[in-house]
């Protein structure tokens, strides 16, 4: 079935319905919304748990649902409670985390938002001269916690790109220690995939040389990973290789690890015990926060796995749709778990009725291309039978 947000809707109401259920629900929701007042909106389609949704990082759970799969985790680990973010499955997380970053610590946060300010806030201590994208979650998303709560003066760079280049980044480090009135800089955060740049990932080598560069100066590197295990299964990424260039990392817990919300970040334990001190003055040592780490903690057994096996099916069935023809794939450069295909005019007719019998789930193609999200829904139905809900007729 095909769905598309209605773009008339103002950005607040937008961001509203972004904040508050899961992406594959809300374009469902916005579609029903966007219809003309003189015609019916199309019935929302129930979802099973052999629904295909190309759209969104995460398999959807509505309350009922969700409601019930923390009944079936608390069943089985009747020791989850935590108190005060210490102990029980909070605790567990935290370890698992730090495992898989490759950090020797990490701590449970509620929001990424928080997290991101935090780390870098712990990173840039007194030299509060700070790099970022242009284009990330933490310059153009934060509503300039940066500077508001921490002090931090954040300097953007490579607007409209994913990822600055090395000479970009020694440039505007040349600039600030050379200015008239010296600044050092006191910490560099990419994100990775960037959200803004169709989930484009920042390459390893550039990651690194920036890295090595801050390194040599004693800058801090962060990294705002929320979607960062969406990039399993491409060739050569490696998450703890990856993680290792950077001092803090962030990885999100709602958005494709079936928590209703919370994030951790993981780094040395010196940098982690800081941020659990920070983390109170906030406000933010919740009292119980095992409803997310649960969740979390259970997704996370296996998920690189499953993410890479799914990846393996969209290659297949874009492999499938290529020979068949009227589909062309447009993949992003560096990308993590979107794609774009263009789609002919005969095979647009009648697409949406294929993929609705077929309980497929897609945005309605515009201008004869639509984005194509790869999550762990596709390993729900033999790939044959997704190429041929496209391809039948």
């Amino acid at each position: 079935m095909t769905f598309e947000a209605d773009s008339c809707l103002s950005p607040s109401r937008r961001r509203l319905l972004a904040a508050t259920v899961p992406a594959s629900l809300m374009l469902l929701d916005v579609a029903a919304m966007a219809a003309p007042a003189n015609v019916a909106p199309r019935p929302r389609p129930k979802l099973t748990d052999r629904s295909v949704m190309l759209m969104g990082d995460a398999i959807p759970m509505p309350p009922v649902e969700r409601a019930r799969h923390l009944l079936q985790l608390v069943e089985r680990l009747p020791e989850a409670n935590d108190a005060y973010l210490g102990g029980g499955a909070v605790e567990q997380l935290e370890a698992r985390f730090a495992a898989l970053l490759g950090k020797t610590d990490a701590a449970f946060l509620p929001t990424g938002t928080l997290a991101n300010n935090l780390a870098m806030r712990v990173l840039c201590g007194e030299n509060r001269h700070a790099l970022v994208q242009h284009d990330s979650h933490l310059y153009l998303d934060e509503s300039n916690a940066a500077s508001t709560l921490n002090n931090l003066h954040l300097v953007p760079l490579a607007e409209g790109r994913a990822s600055p280049t090395l000479d970009e980044v020694q440039a505007a480090i040349d600039e600030a220690e050379h200015g008239p009135y010296p600044l050092n800089v006191g910490a560099i955060s990419l994100e990775s995939p960037v959200r803004r740049a169709d989930g484009a990932m920042v390459p390893f080598d550039v990651a690194k040389s920036i890295s090595d560069l801050a390194r040599s100066k004693r800058i801090g590197m962060h990294l705002d990973g929320a979607r960062l295990l969406l990039a399993s299964g491409l060739p050569g990424f490696d998450t703890k290789a990856y993680s290792a260039l950077f001092d803090t990392v962030y990885v999100s817990l709602y958005k494709y690890l079936r928590a209703p919300f919370g994030a951790i970040l993981a780094g040395d334990k010196e940098t982690i015990g800081k941020i659990r001190d920070l983390r109170h003055v906030f406000g933010s040592t919740i009292y119980q926060g095992w409803p997310a780490a649960l969740p979390a903690l259970s997704a996370l057994e296996g998920f690189e796995a499953r993410f890479t096996a799914a990846r393996r099916v969209s290659e297949k069935l874009f492999a499938g749709l290529s020979a068949a023809g009227g589909y062309t794939l447009r993949p992003v450069e560096h990308g993590s778990n979107i794609t774009f295909l263009e789609v002919s005019p005969a095979r647009a007719a009648g697409l949406g009725e294929r993929l609705r019998n077929a309980d497929i789930h897609m945005r309605e193609p515009r201008d004869g291309r639509v984005q194509v999200d790869i999550n762990e829904t596709l390993l729900r139905q033999d790939v044959g039978a997704l190429i041929a809900a496209f391809t039948a007729g």
